[in-house]
């Protein structure tokens, strides 16, 4: 059911990627992690305690499919037959997220909750006949990219419906238009960041937006959790760079942003991006791309303490220095990071690290030296290069060592949050003291670091990494740490999150931060634009009004 289109239009799509490697269904990435020396060391000597490995499966034990027989025709009718199934080696690559907790439940043995089937519809129509027919059959849809989700966005959660597909959007990669005048491409929603990047760089253009996530995540997914990525002090956060979206619900279909600024209403695509597929399917995303870069400088520094290096952040960036890149780690993330790498001696403080892109390499070098300046009036040392070129050499490749580390006993998680510059040092203290106490009452000693890994003229993000001891129950002592930092985080003014989105895990603190007006607002449009319920039930918001105990 592919759209025809106009006589003299250019063909679409203009380009197919590759295909990509998919993640292990057990694990981040495709190939196990190596544990540096330096982390064995660290486990030996920071984490005392007894650890509990926590040991992979071989294979999964699914539970039942309840799609019946006629379902799945309905479904096959849409989409064609061999993209529509209930075989157990496809429905194990849509279990969910990747989550500590996720990665957890498939090392028990209890039966992993999968799918009742997976659908992968080809292009934007034949994604609005799976909604229409799922309506009709009264079965959840939950909207499946990459898989990346740390939040519980992706789980396979049927809610109040009789069963649940999950919907692959791999088949809709592609290079649909390409406006080089306007820099403005449009990819199908299933495109990955590599495979955008491998559309674009043949023209000479780059997205440039490079989450953690990057190698296995999509476009769409990127714009329903509206993904930060670790350029974005450069390129601007996923949602800053879409121009346009086109979207499939239940109730009907939806083209949103036809100009680069309106004064047409509120934007409509705002209620999209970050929709979480909880209420309908982004099929093709428009975005502003440009010019790969000429010229790429590096630079690293040395603060005294967090706190100076925090001010020579919040200045740059008031001051509009922008390089791509802006990191500052805390006083322990640089000791451990160090002592990783084999550098237990040679740095100390707090390690900053930029990047700067350019036209031309003078225009890297004069972005580079402006921030210097600034740095150095905050008492920094510089370091060189090498810190930088290392870390980005590195910085898709961390979390399959959470992987590794569960197999020796440990728990190694993340979270992440935002707030003013005059409420930063707070929520830090405040989120650190959260997480020690509440591990440290589980019997063990956890090692917790930080680092700011974006920033804005009225504050930034605080990204935060847990280290211990894995406990006889795991999934209780993480349960208890999380609900610990997110309440620390919500009583601080921080945000719940500032770029891994709500999904489930996050869902009961929404109301505290958008008000319970807000909350009745998102399931206003929910009841408008899927009226029968089916869009990723569970996510984002409970279903429901105030009286319903939701």
């Amino acid at each position: 059911m592919t759209a025809t289109a106009p006589p003299g239009s250019p063909p679409r799509p203009l380009a197919v990627p590759q295909p990509r490697p998919r993640s292990a269904w057990d694990a981040w990435g495709a190939q196990p992690a190596r544990l540096p020396a330096g982390a064995k060391a660290i486990m030996a000597t920071l984490l005392p305690g007894r650890a509990h490995p926590v040991p992979r499966r071989d294979r999964p034990v699914l539970t039942p499919s309840r799609l019946g027989d006629a379902d799945l025709e309905a479904l096959a009718d849409v989409v064609g037959g061999d993209h529509a199934t209930r075989d157990d080696a496809v429905r194990t690559w849509h279990l969910g997220g990747k989550s500590t907790p996720d990665l957890l439940r498939r090392r028990l043995d209890e039966p992993q909750t999968a799918p009742d089937a997976v659908v992968s519809p080809a292009d934007h129509a034949e994604v609005a006949a799976v909604l229409a027919a799922c309506a009709r059959l009264g079965l959840a849809v939950v909207p499946f990219g990459g898989g990346t989700s740390v939040v519980g966005g992706v789980d396979p959660d049927a809610g109040t419906h009789r069963a649940v597909i999950a919907l692959d959007l791999v088949r809709t990669a592609a290079l649909l238009d390409l406006d080089e005048t306007s820099l403005l491409a449009t990819f199908g929603a299933g495109t990955t960041g590599p495979q955008a990047e491998e559309l674009l760089r043949p023209r000479g253009l780059t997205l440039g937006h490079f989450p953690q996530s990057f190698e296995f995540a999509s476009l769409g997914g990127y714009a329903a959790t509206r993904s930060s990525g670790q350029a974005s002090r450069g390129y601007g956060r996923f949602d800053d760079l879409v121009h346009g979206l086109r979207v499939a619900t239940p109730a009907g279909d939806l083209r949103l942003g036809r100009a680069p600024a309106s004064a047409a209403g509120p934007d409509l695509r705002q209620l999209f991006l970050g929709s979480e597929g909880s209420l309908g399917v982004l099929t093709e995303v428009t975005v502003r791309v440009r010019a790969v870069p000429a010229a790429t400088e590096y630079g690293a520094w040395s603060f005294p303490d967090f706190a100076s290096g925090a001010a020579a952040f919040r200045e740059a960036t008031q001051r509009g220095i922008r390089p791509t890149v802006l990191r500052l780690s805390d006083e322990t993330e640089t000791r451990v990071n160090a002592a990783i790498g084999g550098h237990i001696t040679r740095l100390r403080g707090c390690l900053a690290i930029a990047t700067f892109e350019g036209a031309t390499a003078g225009e890297a070098q004069t972005a580079r030296a402006a921030l210097e300046d600034i740095f150095a009036a905050h008492g920094a040392t510089s370091r060189g290069e090498d810190p930088a070129r290392s870390w980005e050499r590195g910085r898709f490749a961390s979390p399959a060592l959470r992987d590794t580390l569960m197999d020796s006993g440990i728990l190694a998680e993340t979270l992440e949050t935002a707030t003013t510059w005059a409420g930063l040092s707070a929520l830090k203290s405040a989120v650190t003291t959260s997480l020690v106490d509440a591990l440290t009452r589980t019997g063990t000693k956890p090692i917790v670091l930080c680092h700011i890994s974006h920033v804005y003229p009225a504050g930034a993000s605080l990204y935060f990494t847990v280290v211990a001891a894995l406990t006889a129950d795991p999934l209780a002592q993480w349960g208890r740490a999380k609900d610990a930092a997110s309440r620390a985080i919500m009583d601080a003014g921080g945000t719940i999150t500032h770029h891994h989105a709500v999904g489930r895990d996050h869902r009961d603190h929404l109301e505290a931060e958008i008000g319970p007006l807000g909350v009745e607002i998102l399931r206003a449009v929910k009841a408008v634009v899927d009226p029968p319920g089916i869009m990723n039930p569970g996510a984002l918001i409970t279903p429901g009004g105030r009286d319903s105990g939701a």
